[in-house]
């Protein structure tokens, strides 16, 4: 496969940190070996400290190669590393960065015999919302705005004044086409497929309202603790680390009309209709959680009140969704990693169909794995085989990824780099959706709950456990085998 991307270069800040590690270079590597990066390209890494010289930084990047993709085509690694080096780079020093970027420009008009003006910047910002301001005034005063696409990771402020404030900072440089805020979950397959699963499907979508559904969720437990990112999250916490995001993010794709079209004017609008009828958030239905230890991680105050876990219950008053509640959680350190959504049928209530044990009958719920491989089940009722009419429950299972012929998935990051150097912001985040979600959690920033303790490996705090009528999905019923994330 050969690309038809114009020449890019690419200058990756926080190019020595743990994102560009995990996701970033091999997402580029995984590009290059479908033959989906520009044919003419080069890497830039940049940032406060450097590593060495070019060959230790290439061997830097070699290394999060072989730890996280595996097995490694030598070739094409290889072709990929000589493409790439490391020049330092800061808010108030950023004249070695735009020689480089030139030269590297240079080699690009030579190598592609094309005009100056076909040459594309993708500049990726991977650094705290504190920091932003000086980069992008540095960016500016270097020049290096102009062909550029801005590349922006969460999160997008810490409150609905500094979103808005960043949201100036950005504008007074870029123009917004260039800026592509980026959520990494918008660019999961699993993700994508709520809506084919929804508006490709004639079984979902008549049944996709508050006359047959009576409750979603949408639950993202994490295994994991901090792990050593102890002072991000004391600036940041569980609620603006995960729910303004990600959580919000999945929420609009579950509820949003039908946006009759797969591209950026379509879907964000979709999206902005759904977000402006969430209800602000009430503080008295939302539960912040601490797990035990988390003061005793390295870089967290030993009195500190920061969430590492929340459940919130939301509204939408619209009138496909009013008098439904979703319900969001995530945390660290609970009992499983998962990504699930669970929607929760209203019992037809013919009681003349008895359960065969006598007890009281568990609702139907299509629950939505959003693993790398993402599976569907649906929970049904039907008659036990024997002179009785009685009624047990089964579950249809549906693989999502079964041997599909040309099937050819991306990994989240690989397609939102290459959506970025497309200049399609249909996966991206708005503006107005970072505002209005601020909007929505700004009361929970104003009257936060208290913060409860939970044991490490449990379902969170337990006045979290009681927000669901019915419970949750997960941690009340019995896990099932057939649907555990892989």
């Amino acid at each position: 496969m050969t690309s038809d991307l114009s020449p890019h270069v690419l200058v990756l800040f926080g190019a020595t940190g743990d994102l560009a590690s995990r996701k970033l270079f091999p997402g580029l590597y995984r590009l290059a070996v479908a033959g989906r990066l520009p044919q003419h390209f080069a890497v830039i890494g940049s940032g406060r400290r450097s590593p060495g010289t070019d060959e230790e930084f290439r061997g830097l990047v070699r290394a999060a190669l072989d730890e996280f993709v595996g097995d490694v085509d030598d070739t094409v690694a290889g072709s990929l590393l000589d493409r790439i080096r490391f020049v330092p780079s800061s808010a108030d020093d950023g004249r070695d960065l735009a020689a480089a970027v030139e030269a590297a420009e240079d080699r690009l008009l030579e190598e592609s015999r094309c005009l100056l003006s076909d040459v594309r910047r993708l500049l990726y910002l991977s650094v705290p919302p504190s920091a932003v301001e000086g980069m992008v005034q540095m960016l500016d005063k270097e020049d290096l705005v102009d062909r550029a696409r801005l590349v922006a990771e969460k999160p997008f402020g810490t409150d609905l004044a500094t979103a808005r404030e960043l949201h100036t900072v950005l504008c007074d440089v870029f123009e917004e086409i260039q800026i592509f805020r980026i959520d990494h979950f918008l660019g999961k397959e699993a993700v994508q497929n709520i809506l084919a699963l929804r508006f490709a499907n004639g079984l979902f979508e008549p049944a996709w309202n508050r006359h047959t559904i009576e409750s979603v969720q949408i639950d993202v437990p994490e295994k994991l603790t901090v792990e050593g990112r102890g002072s991000f999250y004391e600036g940041t916490g569980c609620l603006r680390d995960m729910v303004t995001t990600h959580l919000c993010q999945l929420l609009g794709f579950v509820a949003l009309e039908d946006p009759h079209a797969f591209r950026e004017s379509a879907i964000r609008a979709a999206k902005a209709a759904v977000f402006s009828a969430v209800r602000p958030l009430d503080p008295e239905r939302v539960v912040f959680g601490q797990y035990d230890g988390y003061r005793e991680e390295p870089d967290v105050a030993p009195d500190s009140e920061v969430e590492t876990f929340v459940a919130i219950e939301v509204w939408i008053d619209n009138d496909r969704w009013r008098d439904v509640p979703f319900y969001l959680r995530t945390g660290k350190a609970l009992a499983e990693g998962r990504r699930t959504i669970t929607v929760r049928f209203r019992d037809p209530r013919h009681r003349w169909l008895k359960p065969a044990d006598g007890g009281i009958p568990a609702p139907n719920e299509l629950v939505i794995e959003l693993a790398d491989q993402p599976r569907i089940a649906i929970d049904v009722r039907a008659k036990r085989p024997g002179p009785d009419m009685a009624v047990v429950e089964g579950v249809f299972r549906l693989d999502l990824v079964g041997d599909v012929p040309g099937a050819d998935p991306l990994e989240a990051y690989e397609r939102l780099l290459l959506d970025v150097m497309r200049g399609d912001r249909t996966l991206f985040i708005s503006s107005d959706e970072v505002d209005r979600l601020w909007e929505i959690c700004q009361p929970v920033l104003d009257r936060r709950p208290p913060v409860q303790a939970y044991p490490q490996g449990s379902w969170g705090p337990e006045p979290a456990l009681e927000l669901p009528l019915g419970g949750w999905r997960l941690g009340n019923h019995a896990p099932d085998p057939g649907l555990t994330a892989r």
